[in-house]
């Protein structure tokens, strides 16, 4: 049961998914990552071709005569094998190809020998443990045999091995991963970036007269509090004296709930006098607690320091982890902070009030965007937004892109002449289009090659819009959909976000500084203030 040969549906779907993986996805990829997929989405490929055979083969008695099928297996084989040395000799070039496009060294290391030796041993690995599973089925179902009549038998003993595999998967798997994870996460969220040193500035949390504890504020916590530029790199941006910038934060084992947390940070927002600076943010974190540099630092640079901004970690698991196992929790934890924070805004003189913003990326987008039910519903309760490559689960980002007008691109949607929300790639997309823009103003910088933005478990049956709707910057013309197979590269491609180019992937440096400008420009900004922001953001 365990080495009987190969089926001749199955040989030939896992050859078809194998070869469908070669082709190119959003972002370039490793031979040994290309070799990892290939056996992942040939086992799948598999399990397909062997399931409508055995359909085929229940549903029509006629057999070919031995001849017959001898030649029909030669010519499998046959090509088979020429399929797949024609997708490994044309790998390479598409690989090199999609990071030319990224403007990246095209010279890689690219070995399809090895790429079909690993492909071929872990497919066969993966193919021997799903045989020994239905083995151990098949023997189940004879022995249930003997007490129930057949059918019966079958039934139950198939809901059995699918009981105990989900179980396995679920508990011996999954969360035994991600419990071990939580714990190593927990642990490396008890120590300190090299270099962090706790502030002297009693105007961040840990600081000086902090109702937050240095120990309290958790690995990202200590950095982002920590290395808020100073006076002196301000005033030399600006030329004019700056002011010490205001961050808050409330980590994990800051307070035992995220309404205590949320409340204990509207406290130390009193205390330092965040609500009487000019401009107020309420910054998203991913699932770690992190906050982009970026994102804090140009808004600082903006307003020369005289900004306060407000974040709370939580949870300890990195931010992929998160988006699959902590989303409610992350929505919750950002909708709890928002509302307490324009709660004691709202307290204050119109007059007298900051401007309340909203930022986040990645996962700290879906964390802060989830603190509204609608578009409607964030303008009236936020003075602007910069969502920086959210993922595409967030309920604003799905009814606007659902909604976006006729002829314009999913990567790049255009809403209701561009009069509330913009989209933008590139820094000359947020001038489009040319219809007035008053405030409050939403933006959404989304990289069109962002797998963070793009992944979604309808890849596995759905043409996704990115791909019918002509192709943005950065991805590739040869980039074909695949059910199940493109779905595969897209997890792939998530690994690799940050290992391209600003502009490409999950990377976006400098075009952070456009967003801001967009949103919430300090009066007298200029373009060249804007221009010297984002030089100074690609130096950082």
């Amino acid at each position: 049961m365990v080495r009987r040969r190969l089926g001749f549906g199955g040989t030939l779907a896992a050859t078809l998914f194998a070869c469908a993986s070669l082709t190119p996805s959003l972002l370039p990829r490793t031979w040994l990552y290309q070799a990892v997929l290939a056996a992942l989405t040939g086992i799948l490929g598999y399990a397909a071709g062997a399931a409508l055979g055995a359909l085929v083969r229940a549903a029509v008695p006629y057999r070919p005569p031995e001849r017959t099928r001898q030649i029909a297996w030669r010519v499998l084989i046959g090509g088979c094998v020429a399929l797949a040395g024609t997708a490994l000799w044309y790998s390479a070039g598409w690989q090199r190809d999609v990071r030319a496009l990224m403007g990246m060294d095209t010279r890689i290391t690219w070995f399809p020998p090895l790429i079909l030796a690993v492909a071929i041993a872990l497919f066969t690995v993966l193919l021997v443990i799903s045989r020994l599973v239905r083995l151990g089925g098949r023997k189940l179902i004879a022995w249930l045999g003997r007490f129930v009549p057949v059918p019966a038998g079958r039934a139950i003993g198939v809901m059995l091995i699918a009981g105990l595999v989900a179980l396995f998967a679920d508990d011996a798997v999954s969360s035994a991963f991600a419990a071990k994870l939580n714990d190593v996460s927990s642990v490396t969220n008890e120590g300190t970036h090299p270099g962090v040193r706790k502030p002297a500035s009693s105007l961040v949390s840990g600081g000086p007269g902090s109702l937050v504890t240095w120990e309290s504020l958790g690995r990202e916590g200590r950095r982002f509090t920590a290395t808020a530029p100073s006076r002196a790199r301000l005033a030399a941006f600006s030329g004019r004296p700056a002011a010490d910038p205001i961050r808050v934060y409330v980590g994990l084992g800051s307070a035992a709930s995220p309404e205590a947390q949320a409340a204990l940070a509207v406290r130390e927002l009193e205390r330092t006098g965040g609500f009487r600076r000019p401009v107020l943010a309420v910054l998203g974190t991913t699932g770690n607690g992190w906050v982009d540099p970026h994102v804090a630092d140009a808004l600082e640079y903006m307003y020369n320091g005289d900004s306060a901004m407000v974040a709370v970690q939580y949870s300890y698991l990195p931010s992929w982890l998160s988006f699959l196992a902590d989303r409610e929790r992350a929505a919750a934890a950002g909708r709890t902070l928002f509302e307490a924070v324009r709660a004691r805004w709202a307290r204050l003189p119109p007059g007298d009030r900051p401007r309340l913003l909203l930022s986040g990326e990645s996962l700290g987008a879906y964390q802060a965007e989830r603190a509204f039910r609608d578009l409607d519903d964030l303008v009236a309760e936020a003075d602007g937004a910069m969502f920086v490559g959210p993922p595409n689960a967030g309920p604003v980002w799905r009814s606007v892109t659902a909604g976006r007008e006729p002829g314009s691109p999913i990567w790049r949607p255009v809403y209701e002449q561009g009069r509330t929300v913009r989209f933008a790639a590139r820094p000359g997309d947020l001038g489009r289009p040319g219809a007035p823009w008053p405030g409050p103003r939403v933006v959404y910088l989304q990289n069109a090659s962002d797998p963070v933005v793009w992944w979604s478990p309808e890849l596995i049956y759905r043409r996704p819009d990115w791909l019918a709707d002509g192709r943005g910057p950065g991805v590739s013309q040869e980039m074909t959909w695949f059910p199940v197979v493109t779905f595969w590269q897209v997890v792939t491609d998530l690994t690799a976000g940050l290992s391209v180019p600003p502009g490409y992937g999950h990377r976006y440096g400098p075009n952070i500084a456009d967003g801001w400008a967009a949103v919430a420009a300090p009066p007298g900004w200029s373009t060249s203030d804007t221009d010297r922001l984002r030089a100074l953001i690609t130096s950082s």
